[in-house]
């Protein structure tokens, strides 16, 4: 059967979504990606094969041009790595772009979307003595990140500098890819093929209608707790579902997810913050708890108020906190939405050591759906 998203598929979600269910919805974000693929498993003989499962996602805030956005973030476990996160902090400022990719290719990342930044004037110079200083300027690109390292060659370190760049190059607005895209290229979800994920709702508030947008790089759970709609799906996927690992097979639960919440709202840091805190109500509808080997790290930033980041006085636009409800509410709803989309979207695939991860079977689930009386 032809894929179809969560929400096409049948699966009631609650919410009204933006035009393309996607993060990109929120007005001037662009998205990108390079996914990695080349070899067959047979190609797969250790680190540094000619042989990849991998890739890069880039977020851009306000498309390509430099800016400053209000930003939030939270770990719900902390076994991950999300570059930049000290500034974050302190300044509630985020200057660039968000990448994501694979554990071992953070650095290079990295290091890319720095040259990219300074190459294309992408950030605000250090001023001195009033006058602003031309190449010099500070900022710290965000990169997150999770393992693939059961369908990658992750120890061969195949993301290279061109990788990078065209994810970040290539990003744009409107409908954006799924599932074995970009830096979810190889990553597993809830034993399922897994990866990117996106979905979008508009938020209706006493101040006016908003735009909420999620993204979320999907490498987390385990079926045993895996359940859709309330149902528990443990025993209802046969055995043939189960990934066939024929490496090491990593403690149940062991796996990350980031998730990036976007929005038009305006939000001031702290405000943000309290956004992410409400992302693991998200993945826990559908069976997820944080797990010690896992990286649930989110990370949420305003589109709104463009001057945020000033040398001066910047007057700011704050939607009080009485009436950020209908947010809480969406970013629950979107995120569930999100990881189900990159579960829908992913196709069945063998990497490494012929290790081999199956799709989410969309007409069993169906099925199951019916059984239990969720959907006619």
């Amino acid at each position: 059967m032809t894929k179809k998203r969560a929400r096409e598929l049948g699966i009631p979600l609650t919410g009204i979504t933006g035009k393309n269910n996607a993060i990109t919805d929120v007005c001037g974000i662009e998205v990108g990606y390079s996914t990695v693929i080349y070899g067959t498993p047979d190609d797969y003989t250790g680190p540094g094969s000619a042989f990849a499962r991998t890739g890069v996602t880039a977020i851009l805030p306000r498309g390509k041009q430099h800016s400053a956005v209000f930003v939030g973030r939270h770990d719900l476990n902390g076994n991950g790595e999300l570059t930049g996160t000290h500034w974050l902090d302190d300044s509630g400022l985020m200057h660039g772009p968000v990448l994501i990719t694979n554990t071992n290719s953070v650095g290079i990342v990295r290091d890319t979307t720095s040259k990219w930044m300074i190459d294309n004037h992408f950030y605000f110079p250090y001023v001195n003595n009033g006058q602003p200083v031309d190449g010099v300027g500070y900022f710290y690109p965000v990169v997150g990140e999770t393992w693939d390292g059961l369908l990658n060659d992750i120890n061969g370190f195949h993301i290279k500098p061109e990788h990078a760049l065209e994810a970040l190059n290539n990003a744009h607005a409107g409908a954006i890819a799924e599932g074995n895209v970009g830096g979810g290229t190889g990553m597993i979800c809830h034993d399922f093929k897994g990866g990117t994920g996106t979905a979008s709702r508009i938020v209706s508030t006493e101040a006016g209608e908003f735009t909420l947008g999620v993204l979320v790089q999907a490498n987390h759970g385990m079926r045993d707790t895996f359940q859709i709609c309330g149902i528990p799906l443990k025993d209802e996927f046969g055995p043939e579902t189960m990934p066939v690992i024929n490496t090491f097979a990593p403690k149940p639960g062991t796996g990350s997810i980031i998730v990036i919440l976007a929005t038009d709202a305006p939000l001031l840091p702290w405000q943000l913050s309290k956004l992410t805190k409400r992302v693991p109500i998200g993945i826990g509808l559908l069976g997820a708890y944080g797990d010690n080997g896992s990286g649930d790290i989110f990370l949420a930033f305003s589109t709104a108020n463009e001057n945020a980041y000033s040398l001066g006085i910047s007057k700011i636009d704050m939607l009080s906190d009485e009436i950020i409800d209908p947010l809480y509410i969406a970013t629950v709803e979107a995120v569930e939405e999100a990881v189900l989309n990159a579960l829908c979207a992913a196709e069945t695939m063998e990497g490494r050591d012929h290790n081999l991860v199956q799709a989410l079977p969309q007409d069993q689930l169906l099925a199951i759906l019916k059984k239990y009386g969720k959907i006619k």
